[in-house]
């Protein structure tokens, strides 16, 4: 409590005149109004929005079940998760067509099952979906899916803490098509917790941010030596870092949130590989994931995250402060906090391990799917009110 309290105080003291500054810009802005419908009480962690079932709904996929779009009040099983203590090993959920049969499976994995899954789509939704190893890696903190080659098919890169860092590469047959394997692609020799994907050096090519430093992409990203630049160490950087340049400046910068502490910040990119750290909010904790999307319709993206509910239990820094979803408006000199939930239990709803950010029931506007152990649930947009 000490720490918090000493945290809170310089924060105040080093920003309050920037905050008097900005005060009206984005704060005067009218925020958006969530309608906050409960699906389940499962507590699976992680939640993937695709079309199960070819009828032109998205659909959701959490844990063992599927809900079927748009009513999202139905949910039928589709494979049996592992539970380990209050986990079920279900960190991340990966829409991918992998065998290019042209209906949607996915891809997942946990913790404590160390291992990346792929789960087929037979269409006989009466059955459990067959269940395929793709490689069995190690403890999985969870894992994205970003295009590493251009090709126009996102790779498998988990997060495998003290782990060699790689990442999997669907393999494609002479139309493009999954051929339901994978090849695993190896570019450093370890990895912390927290890693994103972006531009860093602005040279065309996408390159790795981890927890240590950044891995610079080369040419030929499959083949060719990636080059390791160990500038900065993060503390329990969230999945994903985001990789944007938030001054216009020419160089891009990073947002990163504390996965298991408190503290959001963002760390702004000098000459000579340098970087300065500035706070966005000292005053929360678990910032484990997020996402850079546009969900005032202003055509300026906002900062969506919130806090892990029970992250690692009762294990870490804030784990007994309310908890909840907010967005951060950025505009060009400070971010601006919105809540979109807040409280304690049965009040407030935490982020999970991954979450989707997208337009459910096609009214142009992005809507917010969240599991966790504190249940799944859907913020449909409703934009904003005058």
């Amino acid at each position: 409590m000490k720490k918090y309290l000493t945290i809170c105080l310089l924060y105040l003291l080093q920003n309050k005149l920037a905050i008097s500054q900005n005060a009206g810009s984005v704060a005067s802005q009218t925020p958006v109004h969530f309608r906050m419908q409960k699906v389940s009480a499962e507590t699976f962690e992680s939640v993937g929005v695709f079309d199960v079932n070819n009828d032109g709904n998205k659909d959701l996929v959490s844990g063992g079940f599927w809900y079927p779009g748009p009513e999202y009040s139905k949910r039928f099983p589709l494979r049996d998760v592992k539970r380990t203590g209050e986990y079920y090993d279900d960190f991340f959920t990966l829409p991918m067509d992998v065998n290019g049969d042209g209906r949607m499976d996915f891809v997942a994995g946990g913790w404590f099952g160390g291992t990346i899954f792929w789960y087929e789509n037979t269409g006989k939704f009466d059955q459990l979906w067959p269940e395929h190893t793709i490689a069995n890696i190690g403890n999985l903190e969870t894992a994205r899916a970003w295009d590493i080659d251009g090709d126009g098919v996102a790779e498998i890169v988990p997060n495998n803490l003290g782990k060699p860092f790689r990442f999997y590469r669907l393999n494609l047959d002479v139309a493009g098509k999954g051929k339901g394997s994978f090849t695993e692609h190896t570019i450093h020799n370890t990895q912390g917790h927290g890693v994103g994907f972006g531009d860093i050096n602005k040279d065309g090519r996408a390159d790795f941010v981890l927890a240590d430093g950044w891995l610079e992409a080369p040419v030929k990203p499959l083949t060719e030596t990636w080059t390791w630049h160990p500038e900065f160490h993060l503390e329990n950087a969230s999945i994903p870092i985001l990789v944007v340049d938030l001054n216009k400046d020419g160089r891009n910068d990073f947002i990163v949130g504390n996965g298991h502490g408190y503290g959001l910040n963002w760390m702004e990119q000098v000459s000579g590989g340098k970087w300065i750290r500035h706070s966005i909010d000292p005053f929360n904790s678990q910032f484990h994931t997020m996402a850079w999307l546009d969900i005032t319709g202003d055509k300026i993206p906002e900062l969506l995250t919130g806090k892990r509910y029970r992250a690692h239990n009762d294990g870490d820094d804030g784990a007994f402060d309310d908890y909840g979803l907010y967005y951060y408006q950025w505009d060009g000199q400070a971010f601006s906090k919105q809540v979109v939930s807040f409280g304690p239990l049965g009040i407030g709803k935490g982020t999970g391990n991954y979450f989707e950010v997208t337009d459910l029931n096609a009214d142009g506007r992005l809507d917010w799917v969240v599991a966790g152990k504190d249940g799944l649930s859907i913020f449909f947009s409703e934009g904003t009110r005058k």
